[in-house]
């Protein structure tokens, strides 16, 4: 090609070691970047699960295009999706095991790795009891990793604090559906956002979080979008009507909307006195929570707030669906309960386009909820239940004895555990908390107290890693094959496009070869060679749950496509679109409870010397820490730092202007040189600084605070003051 041309079409920018050659289908191109195979799998992103389709040629990753057929996205991708392949030949992939010795890492083999934390780890729980051992895994590995690291920690190392960073973000959701009908599982589906006539979305700007099922919204030719959203979002300004509320005050709306129903007798009776417990309670907590009384709290106006009400009422099928900003909170599994309730009472749930429905956060912290043994044994059996701990320790051949009567700590307990020296080692799996997790220096503190750390990861360096006694190199997505759950109960295939680089190896193989060096592999995974022969264990473990995998198997997802669950073995279906049709909950009594929700203010309010509602999110460019969005070229530029967005009114009278650096300053610490974006889509009083970015970590701001009863903490408000950087 003559150089002339290739600056033309902008491919002087290519290495000069591609060779490019001119054909009819592809035009002037990199021959090396055309793929000689196409190799279907699902997003290793978000929970919507999209379909995908990467381009290998050689060992190499070099193109990714969406799925046409599959059934989520419907061949669109989001910058991250369409980006992906990226990331699997970044320049921070892990490829060795390395082993701190006199504070520098050295590489070792595999055995050396896993003989040196096996012997960490016993002798620790030798010298401070089985319980000394924490765990903290992800929503990142597939459901056959989830399930054999469940049985590893639980029956192999004895040690039942094991949880996920997926309390980071959905324990609110799976706390608030177990109390309101009896077991986790969103009800509804995808479709139900275009088949709806009523969409409220609460503290979710699927925009940036969830940008393909926008695609649904415009689908939706009948219905009404409502936004509850302190921020002027972009999902916000895409819907009909914006509820522009102020934070922490959803639980007070939904009351609000309550009481309309109940007063104006737009409420199923029939339903409730069949489907129901607890209306009457309901019925004489929600008498206080007047139009008058909402809109104090709320920030809204009575009609507004009567409006949304007779809004639900009369719709036919109202979906209402939230993400981060309810479940981030000391109150997010009550908000749960709170949205349930309104669903309860006009009995508007289990139908097309009706359904109280939790948007996960990551692409299978469904399949973590399923089948590891974090916040429920797998199945979704409890494990304060003797019937379900026997049940599941007969699958196992173990005694029940074995099996814990309850749940170890939750990820906020574990920290707190590292505080106060309860636990002496820690193994960390594919997530980065010291970016992720609230108050930076309380962590710093609690991993300072460890006696042998392990970051099991696909990346090296990154802030957590650089911590580690040991790291241990692991496959990520488009190098291993199992399952992922979505959003919507959805399970998708996941394959492998190319190798693991350099020693790496897929977290499966971790497992199984640290269950050998524990000398329980043969007793825990007998004859277990790959994760299908998890998958089929996992099924029968699964079978007559409610998320029965049993019908379930590779072939039928490769050759019909994703299937949502329950799928019991020998149905001809091709998945349950919706729970709860028949009105039967998994409660004892197969009732749904209606919960009385009193509304509380956040545990940190704005002062004098911290007059700003610091709100956290994230940006559609960017995924969590950026551990692997940072190293994709094409998105560190869209988005390379962080920014702090402000009222104009505010800026003017701090004597601010766009672009200045500012300092963010709270109680517990600050975050310096921040871009400062003067804007009017937040509030006056609030600030918004997305959480992505270590070099201006917001989690060095936000406060221990936790939900009591799913131990998410809360993220959403702390007090802040704003100052120009000097």
């Amino acid at each position: 090609m003559k150089k002339s041309w290739k600056r033309l079409l902008g491919l002087d920018i290519l290495s000069d070691k591609y060779a490019y050659s001119n054909d009819a289908e592809h035009g002037w191109v990199a021959t090396e970047k055309i793929p000689e195979k196409w190799v279907k799998t699902t997003c290793g992103y978000c929970s919507v699960g999209c379909g995908m389709k990467v381009g290998v040629r050689g060992d190499r990753a070099v193109a990714v295009r969406g799925d046409e057929d599959h059934p989520v996205n419907r061949g669109k991708l989001c910058p991250k999706g369409l980006s992906e392949h990226h990331t699997l030949q970044a320049r921070s992939r892990a490829l060795r095991p390395l082993l701190k010795q006199k504070n520098e890492f050295q590489p070792v083999s595999w055995d050396t790795a896993l003989d040196t934390m096996v012997e960490k780890f016993l002798s620790v729980q030798a010298k401070y009891g089985k319980q000394a051992l924490g765990v903290l895994s992800t929503g990142q590995l597939v459901t056959e990793e989830f399930y054999a690291l469940g049985k590893l920690i639980q029956l192999g190392f004895g040690t039942s604090n094991y949880d996920g960073n997926t309390t980071l973000c959905m324990a609110s959701a799976v706390a608030g559906y177990k109390r309101s009908f009896g077991s986790d599982g969103p009800p509804g589906a995808y479709d139900d956002l275009a088949e709806s006539d009523l969409v409220i979305l609460i503290g979710a700007n699927i925009a940036d979080n969830h940008p393909i099922l926008c695609q649904r919204l415009a689908e939706n030719r009948q219905g009404t979008v409502v936004v509850v959203d302190p921020r002027v979002t972009k999902t916000a300004m895409l819907a009909d009507l914006h509820l522009p509320v102020k934070p922490r005050s959803d639980i007070a709306l939904l009351n609000g909307i309550g009481h309309v129903l109940i007063a104006e007798s737009m409420i199923d009776a029939a339903y409730i006195e069949r489907h129901t417990t607890g209306f009457e309670q309901l019925r004489t907590h929600l008498a206080a929570y007047t139009p008058s009384h909402v809109a104090g709290i709320s920030g809204l106006t009575e009609e507004q707030v009567l409006d949304i009400a007779r809004r639900f009422g009369r719709a036919r099928a109202p979906f209402v669906a939230w993400t981060m900003g309810v479940n981030h909170s000391t109150q997010g599994a009550e908000t749960v309960n709170a949205i349930c309730n309104l669903s309860l009472l006009t009995g508007k749930l289990g139908f097309a386009g009706a359904a109280p429905f939790s948007i996960t956060g990551q692409c299978n912290a469904m399949g973590s909820r399923e089948a590891s043994c974090t916040s429920s044994l797998p199945g979704y059996r409890k494990f304060e239940s003797a019937e379900d701990r026997a049940e599941i320790a007969k699958l196992w051949n173990v005694d029940p004895s074995v099996i814990p009567t309850k749940r170890g700590h939750a990820y906020p307990d574990l920290v707190e555990g590292m505080v106060k020296k309860e636990i002496r080692a820690l193994w960390i799996i594919a997530t980065n908390p010291l970016v992720s997790f609230p108050n930076y220096d309380v962590l710093t503190q609690a991993l300072g107290n460890l006696e042998f750390l392990v970051v099991q990861d696909g990346f090296h360096p990154t802030p957590t890693t650089l911590h580690a006694d040991l790291v241990l190199p692991a496959a990520i997505w488009g190098e291993k094959e199992g399952t992922y759950t979505n959003s919507e109960r959805r399970v998708s295939k996941v394959n492998a496009a190319v190798p693991p680089p350099g020693e790496a190896l897929s977290d499966f193989e971790i497992f199984l070869r640290t269950a050998g060096q524990l000398g329980v592999r043969d007793k825990l995974f007998p004859n277990w060679t790959g994760p299908r022969d998890a998958f089929e264990e996992w099924r029968q473990v699964s079978k007559g749950r409610l998320c029965d995998y049993s019908g379930l198997s590779y072939e039928l997802l490769e050759t019909a496509g994703p299937i949502q669950w329950p799928h019991p073995q020998g149905t001809e279906s091709t998945g349950t679109r919706r729970l709860y049709a028949d009105g039967r909950f998994e409660h004892s009594d197969e009732k749904a409870k209606l919960f009385c929700i009193e509304w509380q203010p956040a545990p940190e309010q704005p002062s004098r010397q911290y007059p700003f509602v610091l709100n956290t999110g994230r940006t559609v460019e960017h995924w969590h820490t950026r551990t692997k969005t940072g190293e994709v070229e094409m998105l560190h530029r869209m988005s390379p730092r962080a920014w702090l967005e402000m009222n104009p009114t505010d800026a003017e009278r701090l004597g601010l202007e766009m672009h200045d650096k500012v300092t963010l300053v709270s109680r517990r610490g600050q975050v310096d040189g921040v871009e400062l974006r003067v804007t009017s889509i937040i509030a006056p009083g609030h600030v918004f600084l997305p959480f992505h970015y270590f070099e201006y970590n917001s989690n060095r701001l936000t406060l221990s605070a936790y939900d009591p009863i799913s131990r998410e903490p809360n993220y959403k408000q702390c007090a802040v003051r704003v100052e120009r950087s000097h």
